[in-house]
Protein backbone atom coordinates (compact mmCIF):
# COMPACT_ATOMS: atom_id res chain seq x y z
CA UNK A 1 0.00 0.00 0.00
CA UNK A 2 1.40 3.56 -0.74
CA UNK A 3 2.00 6.07 2.22
CA UNK A 4 -0.34 8.54 2.36
CA UNK A 5 1.27 12.13 3.73
CA UNK A 6 -1.50 13.93 6.00
CA UNK A 7 -0.53 18.18 6.35
CA UNK A 8 -2.06 21.31 7.14
CA UNK A 9 -1.36 24.67 5.47
CA UNK A 10 1.55 26.20 4.51
CA UNK A 11 2.91 28.50 7.40
CA UNK A 12 1.96 25.54 10.10
CA UNK A 13 0.04 26.57 13.08
CA UNK A 14 -0.38 24.27 16.19
CA UNK A 15 -3.88 23.14 14.70
CA UNK A 16 -2.83 22.34 11.48
CA UNK A 17 0.18 20.26 12.77
CA UNK A 18 -2.03 18.18 15.75
CA UNK A 19 -4.60 17.89 13.61
CA UNK A 20 -2.28 16.03 11.25
CA UNK A 21 -0.64 13.96 13.80
CA UNK A 22 -3.82 13.24 15.22
CA UNK A 23 -5.70 12.31 11.79
CA UNK A 24 -2.49 9.91 11.26
CA UNK A 25 -2.51 7.72 14.26
CA UNK A 26 -5.96 7.12 13.52
CA UNK A 27 -5.96 6.13 10.29
CA UNK A 28 -2.95 3.87 10.89
CA UNK A 29 -5.01 2.36 13.70
CA UNK A 30 -7.83 1.72 10.98
CA UNK A 31 -5.60 -0.09 8.81
CA UNK A 32 -3.96 2.16 6.39
CA UNK A 33 -0.68 4.05 5.63
CA UNK A 34 -0.14 7.32 6.47
CA UNK A 35 2.61 9.85 7.95
CA UNK A 36 2.08 13.62 8.97
CA UNK A 37 4.03 15.99 7.48
CA UNK A 38 4.39 20.02 8.18
CA UNK A 39 4.83 22.41 5.34
CA UNK A 40 7.07 24.89 7.04
CA UNK A 41 8.78 25.81 10.45
CA UNK A 42 7.29 25.00 13.46
CA UNK A 43 6.60 28.21 15.60
CA UNK A 44 7.32 28.07 19.49
CA UNK A 45 4.07 27.24 20.15
CA UNK A 46 3.45 24.36 18.55
CA UNK A 47 7.14 23.16 19.28
CA UNK A 48 6.07 23.59 23.05
CA UNK A 49 3.41 21.29 22.54
CA UNK A 50 5.07 18.64 20.96
CA UNK A 51 8.11 19.04 23.72
CA UNK A 52 5.57 18.90 26.43
CA UNK A 53 3.29 15.60 25.06
CA UNK A 54 7.19 13.56 23.87
CA UNK A 55 5.52 14.02 19.77
CA UNK A 56 7.97 14.23 17.43
CA UNK A 57 8.31 16.89 14.96
CA UNK A 58 6.46 15.74 11.60
CA UNK A 59 9.10 15.68 8.52
CA UNK A 60 9.23 18.40 6.16
CA UNK A 61 7.65 17.90 3.31
CA UNK A 62 8.45 20.39 0.25
CA UNK A 63 6.26 19.25 -2.52
CA UNK A 64 3.99 16.61 -3.84
CA UNK A 65 4.80 16.83 -7.61
CA UNK A 66 4.94 14.10 -9.76
CA UNK A 67 8.49 12.61 -9.70
CA UNK A 68 10.01 9.89 -12.16
CA UNK A 69 9.45 7.47 -9.57
CA UNK A 70 5.73 8.07 -9.29
CA UNK A 71 5.67 6.83 -13.16
CA UNK A 72 5.72 3.45 -14.41
CA UNK A 73 8.61 3.78 -16.66
CA UNK A 74 10.81 0.29 -17.54
CA UNK A 75 12.46 -0.20 -13.80
CA UNK A 76 14.97 -2.64 -13.98
CA UNK A 77 14.94 -3.08 -17.85
CA UNK A 78 18.63 -2.67 -18.57
CA UNK A 79 21.50 -4.91 -19.61
CA UNK A 80 25.23 -5.19 -18.50
CA UNK A 81 27.97 -4.15 -20.63
CA UNK A 82 28.76 -7.63 -20.91
CA UNK A 83 25.91 -9.22 -22.51
CA UNK A 84 25.66 -9.96 -25.80
CA UNK A 85 24.20 -7.50 -29.01
CA UNK A 86 21.87 -10.42 -29.42
CA UNK A 87 20.20 -10.48 -25.70
CA UNK A 88 19.98 -6.76 -26.20
CA UNK A 89 17.63 -7.02 -29.52
CA UNK A 90 15.77 -9.67 -28.16
CA UNK A 91 15.11 -7.47 -24.82
CA UNK A 92 14.09 -5.09 -27.24
CA UNK A 93 11.75 -6.91 -29.14
CA UNK A 94 10.16 -8.36 -26.10
CA UNK A 95 9.44 -5.12 -24.57
CA UNK A 96 8.41 -3.36 -28.01
CA UNK A 97 11.44 -1.04 -27.23
CA UNK A 98 13.75 0.99 -29.41
CA UNK A 99 16.49 1.40 -26.75
CA UNK A 100 17.77 -0.02 -23.91
CA UNK A 101 20.50 1.32 -21.47
CA UNK A 102 23.62 -0.14 -20.71
CA UNK A 103 25.12 -0.73 -17.30
CA UNK A 104 28.36 -1.96 -15.99
CA UNK A 105 28.84 -4.44 -13.04
CA UNK A 106 28.12 -2.21 -10.54
CA UNK A 107 25.01 -1.44 -12.03
CA UNK A 108 26.37 2.50 -12.89
CA UNK A 109 25.12 3.91 -16.05
CA UNK A 110 27.37 3.73 -19.06
CA UNK A 111 25.08 4.20 -22.22
CA UNK A 112 22.35 4.00 -24.62
CA UNK A 113 21.91 1.88 -27.07
CA UNK A 114 19.20 1.98 -30.26
CA UNK A 115 17.66 0.01 -32.78
CA UNK A 116 19.02 2.66 -34.83
CA UNK A 117 22.64 2.05 -33.48
CA UNK A 118 21.91 -1.53 -34.33
CA UNK A 119 21.38 -1.11 -37.45
CA UNK A 120 23.95 1.01 -38.06
CA UNK A 121 26.71 -1.55 -36.33
CA UNK A 122 25.11 -4.11 -38.76
CA UNK A 123 25.22 -2.65 -41.81
CA UNK A 124 28.32 -0.49 -41.38
CA UNK A 125 30.60 -1.60 -38.90
CA UNK A 126 33.58 -3.90 -39.53
CA UNK A 127 31.97 -7.15 -38.90
CA UNK A 128 35.67 -9.39 -38.79
CA UNK A 129 36.51 -8.42 -35.33
CA UNK A 130 35.15 -10.19 -32.33
CA UNK A 131 35.01 -8.97 -28.43
CA UNK A 132 33.01 -11.28 -26.51
CA UNK A 133 32.94 -14.37 -24.13
CA UNK A 134 32.73 -17.76 -24.76
CA UNK A 135 29.48 -18.01 -22.99
CA UNK A 136 28.31 -14.96 -25.01
CA UNK A 137 29.36 -17.16 -28.18
CA UNK A 138 27.46 -20.72 -26.63
CA UNK A 139 24.51 -18.77 -26.43
CA UNK A 140 23.83 -17.13 -29.13
CA UNK A 141 24.86 -19.60 -31.83
CA UNK A 142 23.25 -22.56 -29.76
CA UNK A 143 26.43 -24.21 -29.27
CA UNK A 144 28.28 -26.47 -26.76
CA UNK A 145 31.12 -26.69 -25.10
CA UNK A 146 33.85 -28.55 -26.24
CA UNK A 147 36.65 -26.87 -24.93
CA UNK A 148 36.78 -23.99 -22.90
CA UNK A 149 40.21 -21.80 -21.97
CA UNK A 150 39.58 -18.86 -21.82
CA UNK A 151 36.15 -16.39 -20.66
CA UNK A 152 37.12 -13.61 -22.76
CA UNK A 153 37.27 -14.32 -26.78
CA UNK A 154 38.79 -11.18 -28.45
CA UNK A 155 40.28 -11.39 -32.18
CA UNK A 156 39.43 -11.60 -35.90
CA UNK A 157 37.13 -13.97 -37.59
CA UNK A 158 38.33 -15.54 -40.09
CA UNK A 159 35.69 -18.46 -42.27
CA UNK A 160 37.65 -21.51 -43.64
CA UNK A 161 35.74 -21.23 -47.08
CA UNK A 162 38.37 -22.16 -49.41
CA UNK A 163 39.91 -25.76 -49.97
CA UNK A 164 41.70 -27.09 -47.59
CA UNK A 165 45.58 -26.86 -49.60
CA UNK A 166 44.68 -23.02 -50.07
CA UNK A 167 43.35 -22.19 -47.48
CA UNK A 168 46.64 -23.74 -45.34
CA UNK A 169 48.92 -22.28 -47.82
CA UNK A 170 47.43 -18.47 -48.21
CA UNK A 171 45.91 -17.78 -44.61
CA UNK A 172 48.46 -17.46 -41.84
CA UNK A 173 46.81 -18.44 -38.25
CA UNK A 174 47.75 -17.32 -35.18
CA UNK A 175 46.44 -17.05 -31.23
CA UNK A 176 44.62 -13.44 -32.37
CA UNK A 177 42.53 -15.09 -34.62
CA UNK A 178 38.75 -17.09 -34.43
CA UNK A 179 38.17 -19.68 -36.57
CA UNK A 180 34.92 -21.10 -38.18
CA UNK A 181 35.09 -24.36 -40.45
CA UNK A 182 33.16 -27.82 -40.63
CA UNK A 183 34.56 -30.98 -40.36
CA UNK A 184 37.92 -30.64 -41.92
CA UNK A 185 39.92 -32.24 -39.73
CA UNK A 186 43.79 -30.58 -41.54
CA UNK A 187 42.07 -27.33 -41.28
CA UNK A 188 41.45 -27.83 -38.08
CA UNK A 189 44.64 -29.65 -37.07
CA UNK A 190 46.62 -26.55 -38.65
CA UNK A 191 44.14 -24.32 -35.91
CA UNK A 192 45.28 -26.12 -33.31
CA UNK A 193 48.61 -26.35 -33.38
CA UNK A 194 48.46 -22.71 -35.09
CA UNK A 195 47.36 -21.67 -31.20
CA UNK A 196 44.21 -19.76 -32.33
CA UNK A 197 42.14 -18.49 -29.87
CA UNK A 198 38.62 -20.39 -31.00
CA UNK A 199 37.55 -23.01 -32.98
CA UNK A 200 33.99 -22.51 -33.70
CA UNK A 201 32.59 -26.24 -35.50
CA UNK A 202 29.98 -25.73 -37.87
CA UNK A 203 26.77 -28.41 -38.78
CA UNK A 204 27.28 -30.19 -35.16
CA UNK A 205 31.07 -31.35 -37.30
CA UNK A 206 33.53 -34.52 -35.11
CA UNK A 207 36.54 -32.92 -33.95
CA UNK A 208 39.51 -36.04 -33.24
CA UNK A 209 40.24 -36.72 -29.48
CA UNK A 210 44.22 -35.35 -30.73
CA UNK A 211 42.99 -32.80 -32.25
CA UNK A 212 41.16 -31.58 -28.65
CA UNK A 213 44.40 -32.49 -27.00
CA UNK A 214 46.74 -30.35 -28.68
CA UNK A 215 44.21 -27.72 -28.40
CA UNK A 216 44.15 -28.18 -24.98
CA UNK A 217 48.01 -27.45 -24.62
CA UNK A 218 47.76 -24.87 -26.84
CA UNK A 219 44.73 -23.10 -25.27
CA UNK A 220 42.75 -23.01 -27.74
CA UNK A 221 38.90 -22.99 -26.92
CA UNK A 222 36.29 -25.21 -29.05
CA UNK A 223 32.47 -24.77 -29.74
CA UNK A 224 30.47 -27.17 -31.09
CA UNK A 225 26.99 -25.48 -33.33
CA UNK A 226 25.00 -27.01 -35.34
CA UNK A 227 24.73 -24.14 -37.36
CA UNK A 228 26.01 -24.50 -40.85
CA UNK A 229 28.70 -22.00 -42.01
CA UNK A 230 26.67 -19.12 -43.42
CA UNK A 231 24.19 -19.41 -40.59
CA UNK A 232 27.40 -18.72 -37.93
CA UNK A 233 29.44 -16.84 -39.66
CA UNK A 234 26.35 -14.62 -40.01
CA UNK A 235 25.35 -14.31 -36.47
CA UNK A 236 28.68 -14.43 -35.16
CA UNK A 237 28.69 -10.82 -34.58
CA UNK A 238 25.54 -10.41 -32.45
CA UNK A 239 27.79 -11.87 -29.55
CA UNK A 240 29.83 -9.19 -29.32
CA UNK A 241 29.66 -7.54 -25.97
CA UNK A 242 26.62 -4.86 -26.27
CA UNK A 243 29.35 -2.29 -24.79
CA UNK A 244 31.07 -2.37 -28.21
CA UNK A 245 27.90 -0.82 -30.21
CA UNK A 246 27.40 2.06 -27.62
CA UNK A 247 28.01 5.29 -29.82
CA UNK A 248 26.59 7.82 -26.82
CA UNK A 249 28.15 7.56 -23.71
CA UNK A 250 26.49 10.33 -22.10
CA UNK A 251 22.83 10.88 -23.62
CA UNK A 252 20.42 12.83 -21.70
CA UNK A 253 19.39 11.24 -18.63
CA UNK A 254 17.24 11.72 -15.78
CA UNK A 255 17.35 10.97 -11.89
CA UNK A 256 14.10 9.07 -10.53
CA UNK A 257 13.40 12.17 -8.54
CA UNK A 258 13.13 14.64 -11.23
CA UNK A 259 9.72 16.12 -11.92
CA UNK A 260 8.01 15.55 -14.64
CA UNK A 261 6.79 18.98 -15.76
CA UNK A 262 10.71 19.31 -16.18
CA UNK A 263 11.22 15.99 -18.38
CA UNK A 264 8.40 17.04 -20.41
CA UNK A 265 9.95 20.73 -21.32
CA UNK A 266 13.16 18.64 -21.91
CA UNK A 267 11.32 16.51 -24.25
CA UNK A 268 9.75 19.23 -26.22
CA UNK A 269 13.29 20.39 -27.36
CA UNK A 270 15.21 17.26 -27.72
CA UNK A 271 11.99 15.29 -29.32
CA UNK A 272 14.12 11.77 -28.58
CA UNK A 273 11.97 8.59 -27.62
CA UNK A 274 13.79 6.97 -24.39
CA UNK A 275 15.88 8.16 -21.62
CA UNK A 276 18.00 6.12 -18.85
CA UNK A 277 16.62 6.73 -15.32
CA UNK A 278 19.21 6.88 -13.15
CA UNK A 279 19.31 7.31 -9.18
CA UNK A 280 21.36 10.48 -7.40
CA UNK A 281 24.63 7.79 -8.01
CA UNK A 282 24.35 7.29 -11.46
CA UNK A 283 22.99 3.68 -10.75
CA UNK A 284 21.06 2.80 -13.81
CA UNK A 285 17.12 1.83 -12.59
CA UNK A 286 15.53 1.56 -16.19
CA UNK A 287 14.25 2.63 -18.99
CA UNK A 288 11.91 5.83 -19.45
CA UNK A 289 10.13 5.72 -22.88
CA UNK A 290 8.44 9.51 -23.00
CA UNK A 291 4.74 7.70 -23.87
CA UNK A 292 5.33 5.84 -20.24
CA UNK A 293 4.62 9.73 -19.01
CA UNK A 294 0.97 8.95 -19.14
CA UNK A 295 0.91 6.23 -16.92
CA UNK A 296 1.43 7.25 -13.32
CA UNK A 297 0.82 7.08 -9.58
CA UNK A 298 0.00 10.35 -7.88
CA UNK A 299 1.13 10.87 -4.35
CA UNK A 300 -2.00 9.73 -2.55
CA UNK A 301 -2.21 13.09 0.38
CA UNK A 302 -4.79 14.38 2.65
CA UNK A 303 -5.26 17.57 3.95
CA UNK A 304 -6.26 19.16 7.18
CA UNK A 305 -7.09 22.59 8.70
CA UNK A 306 -7.02 23.71 4.90
CA UNK A 307 -8.79 23.68 1.48
CA UNK A 308 -7.15 26.52 -0.43
CA UNK A 309 -4.90 26.22 -3.28
CA UNK A 310 -2.68 29.21 -2.03
CA UNK A 311 -2.30 27.34 1.58
CA UNK A 312 -1.55 24.13 0.57
CA UNK A 313 1.65 22.33 -0.61
CA UNK A 314 3.56 23.05 -4.01
CA UNK A 315 1.97 20.90 -6.76
CA UNK A 316 -0.86 19.97 -5.12
CA UNK A 317 -3.16 19.99 -8.23
CA UNK A 318 -0.82 16.46 -9.18
CA UNK A 319 -1.50 14.50 -6.34
CA UNK A 320 -4.41 12.84 -5.00
CA UNK A 321 -6.10 14.28 -2.44
CA UNK A 322 -8.17 11.64 -1.05
CA UNK A 323 -9.83 13.66 1.98
CA UNK A 324 -10.00 17.29 3.53
CA UNK A 325 -10.93 17.46 7.29
CA UNK A 326 -11.23 21.39 7.97
CA UNK A 327 -13.35 24.50 9.73
CA UNK A 328 -12.81 27.20 7.40
CA UNK A 329 -14.83 28.81 4.52
CA UNK A 330 -14.70 26.37 1.39
CA UNK A 331 -11.71 27.44 -1.05
CA UNK A 332 -10.42 26.98 -4.23
CA UNK A 333 -9.38 23.24 -3.93
CA UNK A 334 -10.98 20.91 -6.32
CA UNK A 335 -10.80 17.48 -7.37
CA UNK A 336 -11.95 15.28 -10.41
CA UNK A 337 -13.95 13.14 -8.47
CA UNK A 338 -15.87 12.66 -4.86
CA UNK A 339 -13.73 12.33 -1.45
CA UNK A 340 -14.26 12.18 1.91
CA UNK A 341 -14.81 16.19 3.08
CA UNK A 342 -15.48 16.90 6.70
CA UNK A 343 -16.13 20.72 7.16
CA UNK A 344 -17.35 21.60 10.62
CA UNK A 345 -18.09 24.91 12.04
CA UNK A 346 -16.10 24.46 15.02
CA UNK A 347 -12.97 26.21 16.48
CA UNK A 348 -10.66 23.82 15.60
CA UNK A 349 -9.87 20.66 13.03
CA UNK A 350 -8.36 19.34 16.19
CA UNK A 351 -11.98 18.87 17.41
CA UNK A 352 -13.24 17.29 14.32
CA UNK A 353 -10.33 14.85 14.41
CA UNK A 354 -11.59 14.47 18.32
CA UNK A 355 -14.97 13.25 16.75
CA UNK A 356 -13.99 11.03 14.14
CA UNK A 357 -11.69 8.65 17.10
CA UNK A 358 -15.75 8.57 18.82
CA UNK A 359 -17.32 7.60 15.46
CA UNK A 360 -14.92 4.68 15.35
CA UNK A 361 -14.47 4.04 18.60
CA UNK A 362 -10.91 4.25 18.66
CA UNK A 363 -9.15 5.09 21.87
CA UNK A 364 -6.90 8.04 22.04
CA UNK A 365 -3.94 7.68 24.06
CA UNK A 366 -2.36 10.21 26.35
CA UNK A 367 -0.09 12.15 23.74
CA UNK A 368 -2.48 12.37 20.70
CA UNK A 369 -5.43 13.37 23.25
CA UNK A 370 -2.19 16.20 24.21
CA UNK A 371 -1.72 16.87 20.44
CA UNK A 372 -5.52 17.45 19.67
CA UNK A 373 -6.26 19.38 23.23
CA UNK A 374 -3.27 21.87 22.18
CA UNK A 375 -4.74 22.65 18.67
CA UNK A 376 -7.86 23.17 20.46
CA UNK A 377 -6.34 25.21 22.98
CA UNK A 378 -4.67 27.31 20.75
CA UNK A 379 -6.99 28.00 18.00
CA UNK A 380 -10.18 28.83 20.34
CA UNK A 381 -7.97 31.31 22.60
CA UNK A 382 -8.77 29.07 25.66
CA UNK A 383 -12.00 28.32 24.44
CA UNK A 384 -12.21 32.52 24.86
CA UNK A 385 -12.41 33.14 21.26
CA UNK A 386 -15.94 33.36 19.53
CA UNK A 387 -15.23 30.56 17.42
CA UNK A 388 -15.65 28.03 20.19
CA UNK A 389 -18.32 26.03 20.20
CA UNK A 390 -19.43 23.73 22.36
CA UNK A 391 -18.06 20.94 20.47
CA UNK A 392 -14.90 22.62 21.16
CA UNK A 393 -15.83 22.29 24.58
CA UNK A 394 -16.95 18.83 25.33
CA UNK A 395 -13.59 17.62 22.91
CA UNK A 396 -11.68 19.51 25.51
CA UNK A 397 -13.08 18.45 28.57
CA UNK A 398 -12.89 14.84 27.48
CA UNK A 399 -9.05 15.10 26.63
CA UNK A 400 -8.27 16.70 29.82
CA UNK A 401 -9.26 14.03 31.27
CA UNK A 402 -6.97 11.34 29.24
CA UNK A 403 -3.68 13.15 29.97
CA UNK A 404 -4.80 14.77 33.32
CA UNK A 405 -4.29 18.06 33.50
CA UNK A 406 -5.72 21.52 33.81
CA UNK A 407 -6.27 22.70 30.50
CA UNK A 408 -7.12 26.63 31.39
CA UNK A 409 -3.13 26.44 33.02
CA UNK A 410 -1.51 24.58 29.98
CA UNK A 411 -3.14 26.58 27.85
CA UNK A 412 -2.29 29.82 28.70
CA UNK A 413 1.39 28.35 28.89
CA UNK A 414 1.26 27.17 25.48
CA UNK A 415 0.04 30.36 24.17
CA UNK A 416 2.50 32.26 26.32
CA UNK A 417 5.29 30.09 24.50
CA UNK A 418 3.97 31.33 21.45
CA UNK A 419 3.73 34.84 22.17
CA UNK A 420 7.42 34.86 23.36
CA UNK A 421 9.48 37.85 20.32
CA UNK A 422 13.00 36.66 21.53
CA UNK A 423 15.22 35.70 18.74
CA UNK A 424 12.45 36.49 16.34
CA UNK A 425 12.98 38.81 13.31
CA UNK A 426 9.64 40.87 11.73
CA UNK A 427 9.76 37.98 8.94
CA UNK A 428 9.68 35.63 11.20
CA UNK A 429 6.81 37.65 13.57
CA UNK A 430 4.73 37.68 10.28
CA UNK A 431 5.34 34.06 9.25
CA UNK A 432 4.16 32.87 12.43
CA UNK A 433 0.66 32.14 11.13
CA UNK A 434 0.70 33.25 7.93
CA UNK A 435 -2.30 32.37 5.35
CA UNK A 436 -2.72 33.29 1.89
CA UNK A 437 -6.65 34.04 0.55
CA UNK A 438 -7.54 34.44 -3.60
CA UNK A 439 -10.97 35.75 -4.29
CA UNK A 440 -12.21 37.32 -8.11
CA UNK A 441 -8.25 36.48 -9.28
CA UNK A 442 -7.19 38.96 -5.84
CA UNK A 443 -4.23 37.17 -3.45
CA UNK A 444 -4.45 38.51 0.05
CA UNK A 445 -2.52 37.42 3.06
CA UNK A 446 -2.99 37.59 6.85
CA UNK A 447 -0.52 37.31 9.08
CA UNK A 448 -1.62 36.93 13.17
CA UNK A 449 0.63 36.73 15.84
CA UNK A 450 -0.80 36.61 19.58
CA UNK A 451 1.39 38.84 22.39
CA UNK A 452 0.59 40.33 25.93
CA UNK A 453 3.08 43.00 25.18
CA UNK A 454 2.64 44.84 21.74
CA UNK A 455 4.95 47.65 22.68
CA UNK A 456 8.24 46.03 21.59
CA UNK A 457 6.22 45.94 18.16
CA UNK A 458 4.58 49.01 17.74
CA UNK A 459 8.28 50.86 18.42
CA UNK A 460 8.97 49.16 15.45
CA UNK A 461 5.91 49.66 13.24
CA UNK A 462 7.60 51.60 10.15
CA UNK A 463 10.01 48.57 9.77
CA UNK A 464 7.18 46.08 9.76
CA UNK A 465 5.27 48.65 7.10
CA UNK A 466 8.35 47.94 5.04
CA UNK A 467 8.37 44.06 5.24
CA UNK A 468 4.94 44.18 4.27
CA UNK A 469 5.01 46.83 1.31
CA UNK A 470 8.19 43.99 0.06
CA UNK A 471 5.82 41.58 0.24
CA UNK A 472 3.13 42.73 -1.40
CA UNK A 473 5.28 44.14 -4.07
CA UNK A 474 7.00 40.75 -4.75
CA UNK A 475 3.97 38.70 -5.07
CA UNK A 476 1.47 41.40 -6.10
CA UNK A 477 -0.52 40.64 -3.03
CA UNK A 478 -3.58 43.08 -3.03
CA UNK A 479 -3.65 43.68 0.55
CA UNK A 480 -0.59 41.78 3.60
CA UNK A 481 -1.74 42.37 6.83
CA UNK A 482 -0.05 41.48 10.22
CA UNK A 483 -2.98 41.42 13.77
CA UNK A 484 -1.35 41.68 16.70
CA UNK A 485 -3.79 39.58 18.97
CA UNK A 486 -3.94 40.74 22.55
CA UNK A 487 -5.44 37.93 24.47
CA UNK A 488 -6.30 39.90 27.56
CA UNK A 489 -7.54 43.15 26.06
CA UNK A 490 -9.52 40.68 23.84
CA UNK A 491 -8.89 42.27 20.28
CA UNK A 492 -6.07 43.10 17.57
CA UNK A 493 -4.06 45.60 16.58
CA UNK A 494 -3.94 45.73 12.76
CA UNK A 495 -0.48 47.00 10.28
CA UNK A 496 -0.70 46.55 6.39
CA UNK A 497 0.69 47.42 3.46
CA UNK A 498 0.86 50.85 2.06
CA UNK A 499 -1.32 50.31 -1.08
CA UNK A 500 -3.97 47.85 0.88
CA UNK A 501 -4.57 50.99 3.35
CA UNK A 502 -7.99 51.44 0.87
CA UNK A 503 -9.09 48.16 1.76
CA UNK A 504 -8.61 48.88 5.61
CA UNK A 505 -10.82 51.96 5.20
CA UNK A 506 -13.33 50.12 3.75
CA UNK A 507 -13.01 47.29 6.19
CA UNK A 508 -12.65 49.42 9.28
CA UNK A 509 -13.07 53.72 9.07
CA UNK A 510 -11.28 56.37 7.40
CA UNK A 511 -7.63 57.45 7.99
CA UNK A 512 -6.49 54.26 9.62
CA UNK A 513 -3.76 53.93 11.62
CA UNK A 514 -1.05 51.88 11.28
CA UNK A 515 -1.45 49.85 14.59
CA UNK A 516 -4.84 50.51 14.71
CA UNK A 517 -6.69 48.69 17.78
CA UNK A 518 -9.62 46.52 16.85
CA UNK A 519 -12.01 45.09 19.61
CA UNK A 520 -13.02 42.15 19.88
CA UNK A 521 -11.48 41.30 16.57
CA UNK A 522 -9.49 37.87 17.70
CA UNK A 523 -10.81 35.20 15.59
CA UNK A 524 -9.14 35.51 11.38
CA UNK A 525 -11.62 33.05 10.86
CA UNK A 526 -14.50 34.74 11.92
CA UNK A 527 -13.03 38.26 12.14
CA UNK A 528 -10.82 39.16 9.43
CA UNK A 529 -11.02 37.19 6.30
CA UNK A 530 -15.08 37.15 5.53
CA UNK A 531 -14.72 41.02 5.37
CA UNK A 532 -11.77 41.32 3.50
CA UNK A 533 -13.51 39.10 0.76
CA UNK A 534 -16.39 40.96 0.73
CA UNK A 535 -14.75 44.00 -0.17
CA UNK A 536 -12.44 42.60 -3.15
CA UNK A 537 -15.59 40.61 -4.12
CA UNK A 538 -17.19 43.71 -4.68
Amino acid sequence: MKKTLIFGHKKPDTDAVMSAIGLSYLKNQLGFDTEARVLGDLNKETKYALEYFNLKEPKYLNDVKLQLKDVKYHKGFYLKETDSIYDGYQAMLKEGLTGLPVVKDDNSFEGLITLKDLSHVMINENGDELDTSYNNICSVLEGEEVLKCSDEIKGKLIVAAYRSTTFMNNVNLDSNDILIVGDRHSVIEYAVTSHVKLIILTNGSYIKDEHIEIARNNGVNIIRTSYDTYKASKQISLTNYIKTMIRVYNPTKFIETDFVSDVVDINNKLKHTNYPVVDKNNKCLGLLRITDLSDYNPKRVILVDHNEKLQSVDGIEEAEILEIIDHHNLGSITTNYPINFRNMAVGSTCTIVYNLYKERNIEIPRNIAGALISGILSDTLILKSPTATDRDREAVNSLSNIININYEEYGMNLLKAGTSLEGMSREDVLYNDYKLYSVNDKNFAIGQFFTMNFDSISREIDEYVKVLDKVSEANNYSLVALYVTDIIKNGSYVIFNTKGKNIMEIAYQDGIEEGYFIRGCVSRKKHVVPQIMSILEN
